[in-house]
């Protein structure tokens, strides 16, 4: 039971993050959003750095459900267009189901600028984005170099961001109000498509 509570309190500090930012992330904010009783959230953790060391904590685990979702059965892309596919999903999680998780993740990078143990929490979901598009990228059979497969991740990065705050001049702009030509106008951009001669 203790550990269901803790995850329980976990998951709301998410919802406080994503919802009030992390000026709002109170323990009291936290028993509001868990449907506890007050004082449960500082009995449990009871700074509010240890509130923030619980929601990064599971910011991570939830970043390996969802990685281990989109890449089920554990098969890589074979080409561009299943390259494409597995990023167009990402970003389709990031724009709707994953939004939460995303804006509390960004809440915590803000935070972790400050607080160099969070940082090293977080830190390995971006070292993890870099390593696992490079081999996704190389699985597609692209003519991959680690400056391209770079700026495919910082790429992506970007769009997440402009993605959660939702623009829609920025969406227009960026070409993010179409997904799928986003991706595909990406990767063309980095990976050129060869011309038969």
């Amino acid at each position: 039971m203790s550990g269901n509570r803790r995850d329980l309190l976990r998951d709301a500090a998410i919802q406080v993050l994503a919802a009030a930012g992390g000026r709002g992330l109170t323990h009291r904010a936290v028993d509001t959003a868990a449907g506890l009783p007050a004082g449960t959230a500082k009995n449990y953790y009871p700074t509010r750095d240890a509130l923030l060391r619980g929601a990064a904590e599971r910011i991570v685990e939830q970043y390996h459900r969802v990685t281990a979702e989109l890449t089920a059965g554990g098969a890589a892309p074979v080409d561009r267009a299943g390259l494409a596919a597995l990023i167009g999903g990402l970003l389709t999680n990031v724009a709707g189901p994953g939004r939460d998780r995303m804006l509390a993740f960004e809440e915590l990078r803000l935070e972790a600028a400050r607080r160099t143990w969070l940082a090293d929490i977080l830190d390995p979901i971006a070292a993890a984005d870099f390593q696992g598009f490079e081999h996704a990228q190389r699985a597609a059979g692209l003519p991959v170099t680690p400056e391209r497969a770079a700026t495919v991740t910082l790429a992506l990065h970007a769009a997440i961001a402009h993605l959660l705050s939702g623009g829609p001049q920025a969406l227009e702009l960026s070409g993010l109000d179409d997904l799928d030509g986003f991706v595909h106008d990406l990767l063309d951009s980095v990976y050129p498509p060869v011309t038969p001669a």
